[in-house]
């Protein structure tokens, strides 16, 4: 029999070659002739030809929501997880051969009413697309997976509007008529954004490096796989997004994009407080103390409670702001700090969605249930869990943290420094990277100053380290690569690592490993000499704050060694090249 395996990784990494080589030898031994098409950030999409797409007896599709689906139509189709493939191979092919069905796209009108597919556009026609993105902290992935967007459905045809919704609020908003002519809505956003707008209309959702990465396959899933989201459609459309998409790690990114204009204004108002010297905020009265007043003694307090408060209300809607807010405040007066936060927000707005779905009132009352009942129930609960259960072991395990950062010898800190270096380089804006910077922004809260230090200077390396492989080896790339470097040498003084993405996209067993190598070298060198970063954003220009970051001198000699070994370590190990840089598509 002549079957298709496509394997789509959440992440768009290794995880689709790891399915394809454990279900290929399966399909051996049963005789089958498999043809496999793998999606991942590590290496260009080898398309299966017409004549392969012509012969197929049966296609599974593996992980995410397949691209380009409608070259299926009319062949038997079986779509599974990864983990099902991983972990029993053999049975899940057996599982594709029975239970495949026919599959039809631009006909299955009767499967959406009744709730069980999709209906897909016509991807031979003109669509009209609406999109909206947003990244944590609304900075690089937000602005450049709207590009991609743009650039992507003009190449294939479509009409594409895209709302970015960054640091500054939302940019380029769509308009009401625009909404309301659009045949798809893309949200391609890694924090929670009210899609209220846009109901009633088919809504395909995906992470912002999806789009950015692989933009055109974005588009042709969405037409395909988009559904109407409703009331009661909700739950299937949540279960058929990744891990990355729903769940922790998306509540948790967007506490963390609430709470970081606030770290971000504290830290830089306690370094001016250092101005006028370290100890001057002592003086009551002057202006270092209100300075320090305004930064250490409000900003930094307010982080935890807005970390624990959008925790929740990612959750659970605007019900699970208060008791969030209470919970990340009690987490941040009995000593528990970020992680205690993080707990809070989770249980305030699990318990606030519990309450809201669940509890079931009179008419003549439920208009009290989100002003009085979700509230106090919400609130009551998560504030006696945190006192009474959670808090105090947090408290103690935050406490050993702390102090074990403060007492780290060399050795420890310069493998901590190396660890926290390449978690920054491996994803460049992906959930490694996300889970390393929140790491040292949390600790912030703690004065503990060192690790974000680190994760700074290291995640400025790669884009800064393309910059100098185009200036230095000019000759290995196409001119529109040179102009590329240009601008991420740019991004990465700005302390913008997603500069360096279009070369990591095209080129990733190369550029990934020898950024990891020098953001290991300038977190090593950052942690072996103790610098100290008081604003987790900002790159270089934090430097004309005097006293945002110490020592000056060697932070700048650990960004200059890193990003030296990354650049001219890829302008000697990189081929020439002749060829453009693709535009708006990623492997």
């Amino acid at each position: 029999m002549n079957v298709i395996l496509l394997t789509t990784c959440p992440g768009g990494s290794v995880t689709s070659y790891l399915a394809a080589q454990r279900l290929t030898p399966a399909a051996g031994a049963k005789g089958w002739q498999l043809s496999t098409e793998v999606h991942s950030s590590l290496a260009p999409v080898e398309t299966l030809s017409h004549q392969t797409l012509a012969a197929a007896e049966l296609v599974i599709a593996v992980g995410e929501p397949i691209a380009g689906a409608h070259r299926f139509s009319g062949k038997r189709l079986y779509r599974g997880s990864l983990e099902d493939a991983l972990s029993d191979p053999s049975d899940f092919l057996e599982r594709a051969a029975r239970d495949a069905q026919v599959f039809t796209p631009l006909n299955d009108e009767a499967a959406s009413a009744s709730g069980n597919g999709p209906v897909a556009a016509d991807v031979s026609d003109e669509a009209r697309i609406v999109a909206v993105t947003a990244c944590p902290t609304g900075v690089a992935h937000t602005f450049m997976a709207a590009e991609a967007l743009a650039e992507a459905g003009r190449g294939l045809g479509h009409q594409v509007r895209v709302e970015t919704q960054g640091s500054v609020g939302a940019q380029d908003q769509l308009t009401d008529d625009e909404i309301a002519q659009a045949d798809l809505v893309i949200l391609a956003c890694d924090i929670e954004v009210d899609p209220t707008r846009f109901a009633g209309k088919r809504i395909y959702r995906t992470s912002t490096g999806n789009a950015l990465k692989k933009s055109r396959q974005t588009i042709e899933a969405a037409l395909v796989e988009a559904q109407v989201e409703s009331a009661d459609g909700g739950a299937r459309a949540e279960s058929a997004k990744s891990f990355k998409e729903k769940g922790v790690y998306k509540h948790l990114l967007t506490g963390v994009s609430f709470m970081l204009p606030m770290v971000v204004a504290g830290g830089l108002l306690i370094a001016l407080s250092f101005v006028f010297g370290i100890e001057a905020f002592k003086e009551e009265g002057t202006l270092p103390a209100a300075l320090m007043e305004i930064g250490g003694g409000t900003a930094f307090a307010l982080m935890v409670p807005v970390l624990a408060g959008y925790i929740a209300y990612s959750i659970a809607d605007r019900p699970g702001i208060a008791p969030g807010m209470i919970g990340g405040m009690l987490a941040s007066n009995i000593g528990a700090g970020f992680i205690g936060g993080i707990l809070a927000g989770f249980l305030a707005g699990y318990v606030a969605k519990a309450v809201t779905r669940y509890v079931k009132l009179p008419s003549s009352v439920e208009s009290l249930k989100p002003i009085l009942i979700i509230p106090l129930v919400a609130s009551l609960v998560t504030g006696l869990v945190m006192i009474y259960v959670v808090g105090e072991p947090v408290a103690g395990v935050l406490e050993a943290l702390t102090a074990f950062l403060e007492s780290m010898g060399s050795t420890n800190a310069v493998l901590l420094g190396i660890l926290l270096g390449a978690m920054m380089c491996f994803d460049l804006g992906g959930p490694v990277n996300k889970a390393a910077y929140t790491f040292g922004v949390g600790l912030l809260a703690s004065e503990t100053y060192a690790p974000m230090a680190a994760i700074m200077a290291a995640g400025m390396v790669p884009a800064i380290g393309m910059g100098i492989a185009t200036f230095v080896a000019g000759r290995k790339f196409a001119d529109p690569e040179r102009e590329a470097g240009k601008a991420s040498f740019v991004l990465g003084l700005c302390f913008i690592s997603e500069g360096a993405i279009p070369f990591a996209a095209k080129d990733p067993l190369r550029v990934i490993p020898i950024s990891m190598l020098g953001g290991a070298i300038t977190g090593a060198i950052s942690m072996l000499v103790g610098a100290k970063l008081m604003a987790p954003h900002g790159g270089v220009f934090v430097l004309l704050i005097p006293n945002a970051i110490t020592p000056v001198l060697w932070y700048l000699l650990a960004i200059v060694v890193g990003s030296l070994v990354t650049g001219l370590g890829y302008a000697a190990i990189k081929r020439g090249e002749t060829a453009s840089m693709p535009v708006g598509e990623g492997a």
